[in-house]
């Protein structure tokens, strides 16, 4: 338990704020993915990001502010990450990220758990408790809306916005517990991730966007939350898209 105030959830206005600037990233990422010339967007200049990504570095940037854009009272965190896997097919990424049972094996360490709470056709219900580690361990239960779509063979994508999330306590033990919602420390109050995925050039380009939100570091407390909450978005961002280009290669 890290010491400090509760916090409780977010403020009316920090989700309304929130809701307004996924909408917008909702719209461009429809227009982006009616057209094939469209479907990614590279950071410039776009030939040298192709060489980059065919050099297989992973390309990561940040869309919102350093330390994240202040959404009265909480944090918003924009991130977006790109790369290329010789070789692979839309069809075996799509196949991947349809697993869900087999996201522990995948997304080890972060995903514990993965379950399909409800499914019709492709929109899912989904279930995913996950661990993050960043000078504090802090272990979540989330259920997301998932939705998959494509443009065609070559062109695929997808949508979680997360319905809830909830701290787990003393995880493993006989006093595990979530935290209700006043006790709650606020490390993640929301978080949509968008994938888009294009087969051409001999291989597979995929790109990730995450929008998350999370609470302001209170006085006194950045030696334990700074950390966790400046890094953990970016990281988390990082290492999924640098397992999943491992798992595809497998």
């Amino acid at each position: 338990m890290i010491p400090g105030r509760i916090v409780g959830e977010p403020t009316p206005t920090a989700i309304s704020s929130f809701n307004t600037y996924v909408s917008a990233i909702e719209i461009r990422l429809v227009q982006q993915h009616r057209s094939e010339d469209a479907f990614f967007l590279l950071a410039a200049p776009a030939s040298l990001t192709e060489q980059r990504l065919r050099r297989r570095e992973l390309i990561i940037e940040q869309l919102t502010p350093p330390k994240g854009a202040n959404f009265f009272g909480a944090l918003l965190h924009h991130w977006r990450g790109t790369a290329f896997v010789p070789g692979a097919k839309a069809a075996d990424f799509e196949h991947l990220l349809r697993d869900f049972t087999a996201y522990p094996q995948h997304f080890s360490p972060q995903v514990l758990e993965a379950r399909i709470l409800t499914q019709q056709g492709d929109h899912l219900q989904v279930f995913m408790r996950v661990r993050q580690k960043h000078v504090i361990t802090v272990v979540m239960d989330a259920t997301y809306d998932i939705a998959f779509g494509r443009l065609d063979a070559q062109h695929g994508y997808s949508t979680s916005r997360s319905t809830s999330i909830s701290e787990i306590e003393a995880t493993g033990t006989d006093r595990e517990h979530a935290l209700s919602s006043i006790e709650e420390h606020g490390f993640l109050w929301r978080l949509n991730t968008y994938w888009s995925y294009e087969e051409r050039n001999g291989g597979l380009y995929m790109q990730i966007e995450s929008i998350s939100l999370s609470r302001c570091i209170p006085v006194g407390l950045g030696w334990a939350l700074r950390p966790y909450v400046e890094s953990v978005p970016r990281e988390s961002l990082e290492f999924t898209l640098r397992s999943a280009r491992s798992a595809i290669q497998r």
